[in-house]
């Protein structure tokens, strides 16, 4: 089965990362970096509520580390790995400029 994570920036090509030769991340281990990666680049919530989503953390995460942290191979397969894992999808698109994530 194929496994792919995209992400998709205004006005650049999409940042594709294939994950099929890569080792899973475990689930609790992809919500701890997730949850450190938004501490780190001081995000913020999407909603006024305050209640973060995991889907909602990616999407912020994948906003605040814009085209230029994607350009980091490493931390880019990370990110995917961590993605991939904690929404337990194998084939994940997020759309940075509509904050949104397809599957």
């Amino acid at each position: 089965m194929r496994s792919e994570v995209s992400v998709s920036f205004k006005d650049s090509p999409p940042v594709r990362l294939d994950l099929n030769e890569v080792q899973p991340m475990p689930h609790d281990v992809a919500r701890w970096w997730l949850d450190d990666q938004f501490t780190q680049m001081g995000c913020e919530p999407l909603r006024p509520t305050g209640k973060l989503l995991t889907a909602d953390k990616v999407v912020v995460v994948a906003q605040a580390a814009g085209p230029a942290k994607f350009a980091e191979a490493k931390w880019a397969q990370e990110f995917a790995r961590a993605t991939s894992a904690a929404l337990a999808k194998p084939v994940v698109h997020i759309d940075v400029a509509t904050l949104s994530i397809t599957y």
